[in-house]
């Protein structure tokens, strides 16, 4: 178990701190679909991941899915990222799901290799820091499971979302089958997968699927605005104790109580011999905000 879990939270190596970033070796022409940012100032420790394909409403096809895999594997080994935000670069829409149309044209081997892909992108979204989904418009079928592969989602009131896959002949096959019922329970998750209903931000709000719902702004982006003051909250604590809360909750949840204090134990272990567990400890003796550097 220890073996296990040291290999989950395996620290990063540094490397250098991206600033404006396009990920584009997958794409022979044409801009990006992604761009990847690490803010400065006050919100240093932050990084975004901005989906931009507009002519299909961020759908999930073939270069998107390839960038993101390639940004998240690049962001993994950066140590400074504290937060991992992400967001749309198109107004009105998160995410609109598989990009259906890019399926219609490949065979069914093909489909199944591509669903994987899928998977794996969800699965990667699984990321050490703490991530957070800004849902200022559309999140449909893997839109929305890309949003529940994250920690955190925030949603403008006005937003439409929801796991629609059966009005289409099709079931949920990025995580949207296992994810939902974890959030909302076996029932809710059976109700909503089945009816492929849509929610808006604030019944997803009423619901739990949602941290956050906020009324949309004239610009179009008041959740990645709501979700950027959330990343702002998590910035000032211990990083690896965030990471290692993180582990004990996502595994913790997956196994009986029992082991899953266990699984607490050993986390709470690996951050006992850490710098910054002695400067929160500092700061406390000496009434002053603690200075936590990630070591």
């Amino acid at each position: 178990m220890l073996r296990v879990l040291t290999s989950a939270l395996r620290l990063p190596r540094p490397w250098s701190p991206l600033q404006t970033r396009s990920c584009v070796s997958h794409r022979p022409t044409g801009d990006p679909e992604i761009q990847v940012r690490a803010l400065t100032g006050r919100d240093q420790g932050i990084t975004e991941i901005l989906m931009n394909r507009p002519s299909a409403r961020n759908a999930l096809g073939n270069v998107l899915v390839s960038e993101l895999l390639e940004a998240l594997a690049q962001l993994r080994e950066d140590q400074q990222v504290r937060v991992l935000l992400f967001r749309s670069g198109v107004k009105g829409v998160f995410c609109a799901g598989a990009d259906l149309k890019e399926r219609e044209q490949m065979s069914e081997a093909e489909v199944e290799i591509f669903v994987q892909r899928l998977q794996g992108l969800m699965n990667e979204i699984a990321f050490p820091a703490p991530t957070i989904a800004a849902m200022d418009g559309f999140a449909l079928g893997g839109g929305l499971e890309l949003a529940l592969a994250c920690d955190l989602r925030v949603a403008a009131s006005s937003a439409v979302m929801g796991l629609i896959e059966t009005t289409r002949g099709l079931l949920p096959g990025a995580g949207g089958t296992q994810r939902l019922p974890r959030c909302l329970g076996v029932a809710l998750a059976k109700e909503l997968i089945f009816t492929g209903r849509r929610l808006s931000g604030a019944q997803a709000h009423a619901l739990g699927l949602v941290n956050h719902a906020v009324s949309q702004n004239e610009e179009g982006n008041a959740a990645y605005h709501r979700a950027r003051e959330l990343a702002q909250e998590i910035l000032p604590q211990a990083p690896i104790a965030v990471r290692l809360g993180k582990v004990a909750i996502d595994r913790g949840m997956e196994v009986d109580i029992g082991s899953g204090m266990a699984i607490e134990g050993l986390c709470y272990a690996q951050n006992i011999p850490t710098q910054d567990r002695l400067e929160g400890m500092a700061a406390f003796r000496e009434k002053r905000p603690p200075r936590f550097v990630g070591k």
